[in-house]
């Protein structure tokens, strides 16, 4: 089996965790690294002993590299994927796909031309916890899926990130910044969705940072800080989500799936792992259900080792660019339906990923 060999762009907070997840595998070997800063660069290419520091057009000039992980800033997500493909080389990329639906159609279509995958994070659906959720629902634990909650309820980064500034910026908020996590466990464990509709505000126009070192700055927001949103899964199950900055505080569980015979409570879907906690009809209380997959710490790039696996073995990925642009779209359509104050009828689709053998996590 042909190990792929895999270069790095972007080398911030992000890439450490992937560095080290994707070190010492059979399938994979990361062969360079390259970030606009190069101090940033060499200091990851030290600390994993990766033999490359590369600028960006080296590395893609490299023809040993097979595959790129793209973990630059979200706004230059769609640029350097594109980049990447047109290089001849599958990209994964962190999410989102993109900012605009526009590039986001440009990544795929550059994908279909040159015959090469884009898979993009978030790959926490991979996990452990998730895995287990799935493989309930699928074994009827819960019955047919009529409904869904999912909430991420805080009150922004700027009391702990150092440099907050970006998540107020258009293309982010707790919907751009958070949505993906939530909006790939709901396409995971029901189904892709129909059309949508949703309602949004900015609450305040201006935000204080008090982490370090910016404490004290201003923010000012251009984007909607508070988004709900009502989904009507193609299924027929019907969705309701909230991601907020503006709360300071709640009770609401992170996601829950409810079904013709019982409820299932799903673990934070920006996590691995669990509980998972499972409701029948006439039960006064939940009961914790044993994981039936491994991968139940931080695990990013699994979907990385599911794209090699992929291409080893010549099938879809899970990950996938389909899937990150539909949940693009759902969350662009969420914001529109709000200012068109009507419902928005989706123009994508996308298979529901397929559950994770447990060999893969090997």
């Amino acid at each position: 089996m042909k190990k792929i060999h895999i270069g790095v762009i972007g080398c911030g907070n992000i890439s450490d965790i992937y560095l080290k997840n994707l070190r010492d595998l059979e399938s994979l070997e990361i062969v360079a690294v390259s970030d606009l800063n190069e101090v940033k660069a060499v200091e990851k290419a030290e600390k994993y002993s990766i033999p490359h520091v590369l600028s960006v057009d080296e590395l893609l000039e490299n023809e040993a590299i097979d595959l790129v992980l793209n973990l630059t800033i979200p706004a230059a997500h769609a640029e350097v994927s594109l980049r990447v493909l047109e290089a001849g080389k599958h990209v994964y990329s962190e999410k989102p796909l993109a900012i605009t639906l526009e590039d986001g159609e440009n990544v795929l279509a550059k994908a279909k031309e040159k015959g090469l995958f884009v898979g993009v994070a978030p790959d926490t659906f991979l996990g452990g916890g998730l895995q287990t959720c799935k493989k309930l629902i699928e074994d009827g634990a819960i019955g047919e899926p009529v409904a869904a909650t999912a909430f991420m309820m805080g009150h922004g980064p700027e009391s702990w990130h150092p440099d907050p500034e970006f998540f107020y910026r258009a293309g982010a908020g707790p919907m751009f910044d958070m949505g993906p996590y939530y909006l790939t466990a709901l396409i995971h464990l029901i189904g892709p969705v129909r059309r949508l509709t949703g309602s949004a505000r900015i609450t305040s126009n201006e935000r204080t940072i008090t982490s370090e070192p910016k404490y004290g700055q201003k923010i000012n927001v251009e984007t909607p800080t508070h988004v709900a949103g009502i989904l009507d899964f193609e299924n027929g199950a019907i969705g309701t989500i909230i991601t907020s900055f503006d709360v300071w505080g709640s009770k609401t569980p992170f996601l829950e799936i409810y079904g013709t015979n019982g409820s299932l409570s799903v673990p934070d879907p920006n996590t691995f792992g669990g509980p998972v906690l499972l409701r029948k009809p006439g039960e006064t209380e939940w009961t914790e259900v044993a994981f039936t997959h491994g991968s139940l710490e931080n695990s990013r790039g699994i979907g990385v080792i599911d794209m090699v696996d992929a291409l080893h073995s010549k099938r879809d990925i899970r990950a996938s660019g389909k899937l990150a642009y539909h949940v693009l779209e759902m969350m662009h359509g969420i914001h529109a339906a709000s200012v068109k104050g009507e419902h928005y009828k989706m123009t994508s689709t996308c298979k529901q990923p397929e559950a994770l053998p447990s060999e893969i996590l090997s």
